[in-house]
């Protein structure tokens, strides 16, 4: 057996006990390409892709990897009206008022949102087979952050690629995750984000409180797991009532 065989035989081992990622129904291929690993195929939820992509990279032998994995959407849905979408959702987020909002469809850039004083910043859109590309630049982390969730907010998308740039450059931390996922939760109509703590120690993020069920409970973790940077949640929220 040669090492990449040895490399895959190994990542595909960890993916099968992995209990939230379901081989079975949303098969996941791993194969080697000019010496990286790459995972291809649809998964059920982002807790799974981001899982794959954990448990793969930290077999040895893996030193880069090829995301090629798409969620699973929670509703078909058209590049077109997946970019409509996610244009409308930073229109409508105060955070981006004074941000220059344009989308991208077939190589034409069309400017959708001026800001009426100098832009501080500017986020195109552009969307092909479900997947949502962000590019541009913004002024803080945690524009960046939000705007990657309200992408995958959109219940067609497939992946989101956050391309936006940080002008000027932040230095990142555990305390602007926490605050990124707070304010998430916030925002989120379908979680009571006063009950749920949030905690995050180098870059693991950890859910504590309790929910009204188990769906709140689920939501509360897509949500984490949608935020940029985050590595791994821990989901420790109980469920009452």
């Amino acid at each position: 057996m040669s090492r990449a065989e040895a490399v895959v035989k190994a990542v595909r081992a960890a993916l099968v006990h992995e209990p939230r990622i379901n081989l079975h129904r949303y098969p996941v291929r791993v194969a080697f390409s000019n010496g990286d690993l790459v995972l291809e195929g649809e998964v059920e939820h982002i807790v799974a892709k981001k899982l794959a992509l954990e448990l793969a990279a930290a077999v040895p032998g893996v030193d880069g990897i090829v995301d090629r994995l798409r969620v699973r959407p929670a509703q078909p849905m058209g590049d077109g009206a997946i970019r409509d979408h996610v244009r409308d959702a930073l229109i409508q987020e105060g955070v981006f008022a004074h941000c220059r909002i344009r989308v991208r469809d077939k190589g034409v850039v069309e400017t959708c949102q001026e800001p009426a004083t100098a832009a501080v910043g500017e986020i195109e859109v552009a969307v092909e087979d479900g997947v949502v590309t962000l590019n541009g630049q913004v002024p803080s982390l945690t524009h960046k952050r939000l705007a990657g969730v309200l992408a995958w907010w959109v219940p067609g998308s497939r992946d989101v690629i956050n391309g936006l740039a940080v002008v000027p450059p932040e230095e990142d931390n555990d305390d602007e995750i926490t605050d990124a996922v707070r304010l998430v939760l916030e925002k989120d109509p379908f979680v009571d984000a006063a009950q749920v703590h949030v905690r995050t120690t180098n870059a693991v993020v950890t859910l504590e409180g309790s929910v009204p069920s188990e769906t709140a409970k689920e939501m509360a973790e897509y949500d984490a797991w949608y935020v940029f940077g985050v590595d791994r949640v821990v989901n420790a929220l109980v469920v009452h009532g």
